[in-house]
């Protein structure tokens, strides 16, 4: 993997019946630190000054993501365990529970790519059912597909 990366992030969330996608494309930087993936890049919140900056940590059982900046998270996706969080954002504070049905990690030389099931409870009730598909490739191997 190069350290130049592109990154796609999207998810479905199902909640009351409804299903409601997102999908983000950036570019970041990678790099490899005693077996584990890690993978920066910067966020920014419309109509917000400033930026997040974002780590995502790939290890063989799990994925972090970390937010600090505008928004402050530690978000831990393991496989069957339940973790709580606080998520600070500018419109205040919640307590967010994601317990991980099921992740898998595929990596090649030049693509890693994460798929995660879990549930989001926020303020210690359930809100959906989620997935979520992180997938970098290096940038000169980039190959990208819009969802219509």
């Amino acid at each position: 993997m190069t350290k130049d990366v592109l990154i796609t992030i999207s998810g479905s969330q199902m909640m009351d019946g409804e299903n409601g996608d997102v999908e983000m494309i950036t570019c970041g930087d990678y790099y490899s630190k005693n077996g584990k993936h890690y993978i920066l890049y910067d966020e920014v919140m419309e109509g917000h000054e400033g930026v997040i900056k974002n780590t995502i940590k790939i290890q063989p059982d799990s994925l972090d993501i970390i937010k600090t900046g505008l928004t402050n998270v530690h978000m831990v996706f393991e496989r069957n365990k339940k973790r709580l969080t606080c998520y600070a954002t500018p419109m205040g504070e919640m307590m967010v529970g994601l317990n991980t049905k099921s992740i898998s990690i595929d990596e090649k030389d030049d693509n890693i790519k994460v798929q995660i099931e879990y549930s989001l409870d926020i303020n210690y009730e359930h809100v959906s059912e989620c997935n979520i598909v992180v997938d970098i490739q290096s940038r000169a191997q980039a190959q990208v597909n819009l969802r219509s």
